[in-house]
Formats: C-alpha cells, structure tokens, sequence
C-alpha cells in the first residue's frame, strides 16, 4: 500500500496537484492518466521520493520496498546484466556485496565469520539463493537470451537495455512497482508477457503509458489526474474514456430524466462488465463495475481533438496495383517481388520489418523508387500521406501556423476558416501564431493531420501516425481512422489502433517477401502463435 496526505506541487504560477489525497492498495494495477503536461512522470517521482511535495506527504509502511523503472539507460553501464537486475533489489545486492567481499579475504577472522553468518541469514529471508534464477527468468521472460546475462550493459543495444531495466523493477516481488511508459521500444511478445506477469502481480502497481490496449489489458483502476486532483475509477481506460463520454452527454442533456439517465448508466455497466475476460484484472474490475453509481460518472476536462477525414470523390474499383515491386538499402534487401491488389474497402496493416515498411509506402507516395517492378493507381484515387519522418515541413519555417496551412489547402479558403480548422485540432486563440519550427512532437503531427485532411484524399498512406500524441489525441486519431470511408494503408505499433481499423494484413518478412491475407489483428496473433508452435 501506498497513499500522499494532502500533497501540493507547483511551479511558478502552473498548479500541478492540489491537496491530493489517494490510497492505492495491493491487489490493483492503477492506470495513471491526464492530458500532456498534467504532472504524470512528475507524481510517479514524488511517490518514489525523487520530488518532494510543497505540501503533504507520501505513506508507506517501513517494512514495504518500492520499485521504479529507471529512465535513465546508460545508469549501469559497467555492470553485468544479472547483476543489474538484481540491483532492483537494494538491501538484498548490497548483502550479497557485502558477504562476497568477506569471503575473499585473506585474513578471515572470528568477527568476519559471525557477520558474515547474519548477513546469511538475511540473504536465506530474502529469498537470495533464488535471486539469480529468477532474474534469469524474468529477462527471457522479456527476450534477453541466456548467453546476454553475463555480459555488461554497455554491450547490449538500447531496447535490450530498456528491457532488463523492467526486470530490474520486477525483480524481487516489490510491494509497490511504478512504470513510467514501459511498453517504450518492446516488442510486441515482451510487451505480452509483462502483460500476464502484471495480471498475475499480487502487489501494488501504477502504471503511465500511452498504450491503450496494455492499459485496458491490465488495469483495474484508472487514476485520473484533472483538475490538479486525482480521481479513481473502477475498470480500465477503455471505461474510463467511455464513462467520461457518457457523462458528458448526460451533462449536456439537462432535460433527461434521472430514470433514463440510470437506465442508460446501468446498460454501459453491464455491456462492459459482460465483456470482461477471465484474468483476475478482470474479474476485480467487474465486481468493481457493479458497484458503480450515477454520480460516480463524471465528465473530463480533457481536450480532443476533431479528427474528420472525408473523401471529395468516391473512390472506384481499381485502387492500386503492386507487381513485381522490390527494394534494396544499403545492399539489403528490403521488398522482394511485393505484388498486390488493394481494393476499395481494404484497410492494410504493414507489419513486419520497419525499414522495409516505411520504404514500401515511401514508394507508393511518390518519394522515391523501386529497383524493379511498378505500382498503379487507380484513376479515381487520390492519396495522401503521413511520413515517419514530418521534420522537412518544419524546420526553418517561420510563418504562423495559419501561413503554414494555408499552403496546402484550396486557394479560396478564408482565414477564419483556417484559424476555425486549427481550432478543432486544438490551436486556439494566440496558439495559431505559433511559428512551425517550435513546434512539439505531437503539436506537428496535429498539424500534419490536419494538412491531409485539407486534401479529402480517398486513400491514406500513414506511417505510424500515433508516434509522438498524447492518448486524446491517440483516441480521437483512431476514432476518426474507424469512420474513414476510404481506402488506408499503414503501419503502427498501436495494438488497439490496428485491431479496430484494420481488415487486411500485409507482412514483410525479413527475406523482403511478403504474406497477405484478408483477417483480422487478432486472428493474425493466433495464426502467428500456431505457427511457432507447430514450428
């Protein structure tokens, strides 16, 4: 159990929590969320003591261990990867120092002896003859090969680091465990395996991530930072967005009767409780969820943005022909003999390798070329498309944003119009003077949504659109993706993005060939995990 008494943080003249007073209690996984800049990684740190609040303060049991994600991946260098996960572990590694460097002396004497048989029997209550075991464990657990643990840090690359430094905050079963984004550069089997050993996890858990479909899979609680306040909600972010929606709604329709209102509450709860899976997360969620009562439902204050892709000509029959299509780089091969229809309904997923998919759509946007083979586009087509890479549209640029938009739309458009289309992806007053060169992450590839949607394109070309948004941007980009009425491919490491849009599977496999069938993600995941069984 962890819990903050009455803690207030501010900087300069910005509120980030006021008199925030929360429990948070074994047995739970709590998804913390809140618009960019709301103070997130910033609480994880106060809980871990790293910030202290300007008021208040945090309460947890003196004989409780805390574990944290670290963020910083050059921390252990030096050290070898068992080691470095056995660390997570202070009190347990420094025993394990501390009695190794007592058996190497020379001169062992009566008093050696005697510390070193207490610090034995500390290391025996600590579970210590296990400790490396089960370090090993959770780093193949993870993807980290037996033949990696012994070499030091400095010798892996930067996504292996990152994964052994979540199984250094695993390790040793702590009693409260905060992860700061720790989906960030897993791949997708090491992200399924934190996912059951999060379900399975006894102890306390706070979560920030921006992986909707990790925190639906994991969380029984979603922790809401808003208003400067924190507000628990029972379920996940999938309820959570849903609920605060609904709240909305209601909030709007005054004139609603209460009877229709709880009518309508008493539906959304048992539509989500009836979907619940049979993982304890989901089974503390559901008997949560009865509990729920209409006040208990609040609308949000959050932001998102309007996204509305609409086609300004129905798209034909013939949308793209793929023959023969191949790709070297750097003497790689990247595509081999890609060939392919893609017809009006098709919403293609690119899975695969990542260089090969950016090249592939590279290609088919007119950005570069293929070594051998062609592509056609349907003579009703019109495509636009969103590179991995948007930083060419901005760099230099010293117009405002309204300037900036104004060259990609149509030559009568009014700049109330513009400012009004800015407006809805969420740059408002002054904001639309902003020059383009100063802009965030997630502030370009707002605009650079909205520059595709000037163009009503019938086909879209994305490239891991969602790099970068926030999850209300996230949510509102799928939303608007789920009722495009034309033709898409993309790619994205977004799971919860791509099993709701997409209806086709195109993979490239490391020879450069490709697999393509009409199925869903889900059905993909199944036939995948066959595969390697049968295999």
């Amino acid at each position: 159990m962890i819990a903050v008494s009455n803690v207030s943080l501010q900087f300069g003249d910005r509120k980030l929590f006021e008199d925030v007073n929360i429990q948070f209690n074994p047995g739970h996984c709590y998804g913390l969320i809140g618009a960019n800049g709301a103070g997130k990684s910033t609480f994880l740190k106060i809980l871990s003591g790293e910030i202290e609040p300007q008021t208040g303060n945090v309460i947890m049991n003196k004989d409780e261990r805390l574990a944290v994600l670290k963020q910083n991946h050059f921390e252990y260098e030096e050290s070898e990867v068992l080691n470095t996960v056995i660390m997570g572990h202070k009190r347990l590694y420094d025993i394990m120092t501390e009695k190794n460097a007592i058996y190497m002396k020379e001169d062992f004497s009566d008093e050696d002896g005697m510390r070193a048989a207490e610090l034995e029997g500390e290391f025996g209550e600590l579970n210590g003859w296990e400790a490396e075991s089960e370090a090993a464990i959770l780093l193949q657990g993870l993807g980290i090969g037996e033949s990696l643990h012994n070499v030091k840090m400095a010798e892996l690359t930067g996504s292996d680091k990152v994964k052994v430094l979540l199984a250094q905050a695993l390790f040793g079963k702590p009693d409260v465990l905060l992860l700061d984004e720790p989906t960030n550069h897993l791949d997708l089997k090491a992200i399924q395996w934190l996912e059951e050993f999060l379900i399975n996890f006894d102890n306390t858990v706070i979560v920030v991530s921006h992986d909707r479909h990790f925190l639906n899979k994991v969380c029984t609680q979603i922790a809401d930072l808003d208003f400067s306040k924190i507000q628990l909600y029972p379920g996940n972010y999938d309820f959570w967005y849903e609920s605060s929606q609904l709240a909305l709604k209601m909030a709007q329709d005054q004139n609603k009767k209460k009877e229709e209102k709880i009518k309508e509450l008493q539906a959304f709860v048992a539509r989500f409780s009836a979907n619940a899976s049979k993982s304890k997360q989901a089974t503390s969620r559901k008997k949560a969820l009865e509990k729920i009562e209409l006040d208990d439902i609040r609308p949000s204050s959050r932001r998102y943005p309007f996204v509305n892709f609409q086609i300004g000509r129905e798209i034909g029959n013939d949308v793209l022909t793929v023959q023969g299509l191949s790709k070297s780089q750097d003497g790689k091969v990247m595509i081999k003999d890609a060939t392919f229809t893609m017809n009006k309904e098709d919403k293609i997923i690119l899975l695969g390798n990542p260089l090969a998919k950016t090249a592939l759509l590279e290609i088919l946007a007119g950005e570069s070329e293929a070594d051998e083979g062609s592509y056609k586009w349907g003579v009703t087509t019109t495509n636009a498309y969103f590179p991995l890479d948007n930083s060419e549209f901005f760099e230099g640029n010293e117009a405002s944003l309204v300037e900036w938009l104004r060259q990609y739309s149509p030559e009568d458009q009014t700049e109330t119009f513009l400012r009004g289309f800015l407006g809805r992806m969420l740059f408002s007053g002054e904001e639309v003077k902003k020059k383009p060169s100063v802009l965030s992450g997630g502030e370009k590839v707002r605009c650079m949504l909205s520059k595709m949607m000037l163009t009503n394109a019938n086909v879209l070309l994305l490239d891991e659109p969602m790099n970068h948004l926030d999850l209300e941007s996230i949510q509102a980009l799928n939303n608007g993706l789920m009722a495009f009425k034309g033709a898409m491919l993309f790619t994205s490491h977004d799971q919860q993005f791509i099993q709701t849009v997409a209806n086709r599977i195109i993979e490239i496999r490391e020879d450069g060939t490709i697999f393509d069938k009409m199925m869903q993600y889900d059905e993909y995941l199944e036939w995948k995990e066959q595969q390697a069984v049968s295999n």
